[in-house]
């Protein structure tokens, strides 16, 4: 299957599911190229974003499991090619 380079934002709207968030995107490090966290400390959230280099079939998987945590909001963006 054809890898696609794409953008994952990941806003952990509880800090509580931090850890959960971070072992799933550990599970998934072979196709992630790099990553930006922000604590908005004031706010009590932390924003991520996440450039991935992989399949449809793998990111979709990790922005699944990512999607069904509780107080986690995820949205990606991937190339067309």
């Amino acid at each position: 299957m054809e890898k696609r380079i794409g953008v994952i934002g990941i806003v952990v709207e509880n800090l509580d599911a931090a850890p959960k968030v971070n072992s799933i995107l550990h599970d998934f490090s072979n196709v992630i190229v790099g990553r930006l966290g922000i604590p908005y400390r004031e706010k009590g959230i932390s924003i991520i974003s996440v450039i991935v280099d992989g399949t449809i079939d793998e990111v979709n998987t990790m922005t699944g499991k990512l999607g069904k945590l509780e107080n986690v909001n995820v949205k990606s963006a991937m190339t067309k090619k």
